[in-house]
């Protein structure tokens, strides 16, 4: 089975610094992997090389069979992508933005106008759909970029930082709707600094520092390999402060 999003030494170098170094990691259908590291680990480079933002210096990224680079385009058809930062056109209403990305997905003005009001309703946007985004909350700005990504039902969710700005409750809708997204089979992979999410939330996780994956398996695989009763943020602690040898386990 080819796995829907993988990496293969994947390097982006500046110079003499080295963002991304040689990472290797599959990721299958109905997978929630999140990718976890401390600021400026590489996470946000590595998703830039997944959605062909950057040129890799080394190696190779494919989603669903397709380079990330050499064909970005197909790429992001198969894909929908939250950035850490979503910007949108500030004379544009919540709802005009949201049927420019279906109409730029190409999908027809009944199946835009369909998945356009489920997805207001979805992340709680209605009453907000006809306001200028220039007025929207970080947090309603993040729930408006969720719905951007999943406009045009992609087999792939790439997000990154997915509830940051969200109060607890949206928070939770978000994450229940990552695992309806999964069990649906479609892939996610998730950056996000808050590790007990990912503990609760995750099949598998990846650790990454200083550019190079250090660990890869199920949080319960982590734990007893490195920290028995402990938890997972003992665990990131551990490689990611302690100089822990690198956990390469690719189990599902």
């Amino acid at each position: 089975m080819i796995p829907t999003l993988e990496c293969d030494h994947l390097s982006k170098v500046y110079g003499d610094f080295r963002a991304v170094d040689q990472v290797t990691l599959a990721v299958e259908a109905g997978e929630i992997f999140g990718f976890l590291g401390p600021n400026g680990a590489g996470k946000t480079t590595t998703i830039r090389l997944l959605m062909g933002m950057l040129i890799p210096s080394a190696g190779t990224a494919r989603i669903g069979g397709r380079d990330c680079h050499l064909e970005r385009t197909e790429v992001k058809r198969l894909v929908g992508y939250l950035p850490d930062n979503p910007t949108f056109q500030d004379y544009l209403r919540g709802e005009e933005i949201l049927r420019f990305v279906a109409d730029m997905h190409g999908l027809d003005g009944p199946t835009s106008h369909l998945k356009v009001t489920e997805l207001l309703e979805r992340f709680g946007l209605t009453e907000a759909a006809r306001e200028f985004a220039v007025n929207y909350s970080m947090g309603m700005k993040r729930k408006l970029g969720l719905a951007c990504a999943q406009i045009h039902q992609p087999q792939v969710l790439i997000l990154d930082e997915p509830t940051n700005g969200l109060d607890p409750i949206a928070a939770r809708e978000v994450q229940n709707w990552i695992s309806e997204t999964a069990r649906a089979g479609k892939t996610v992979f998730l950056s996000t600094h808050l590790l007990d999410m990912a503990e609760r939330l995750c099949h598998r996780v990846g650790i990454i520092n200083r550019g190079r994956l250090l660990a890869v398996g199920t949080p319960l695989d982590l734990k007893a390999q490195l920290c028995p009763d402990g938890s997972l943020e003992e665990v990131f602690f551990a490689v990611t402060e302690h100089g822990q040898p690198e956990v390469l386990n690719r189990s599902n």
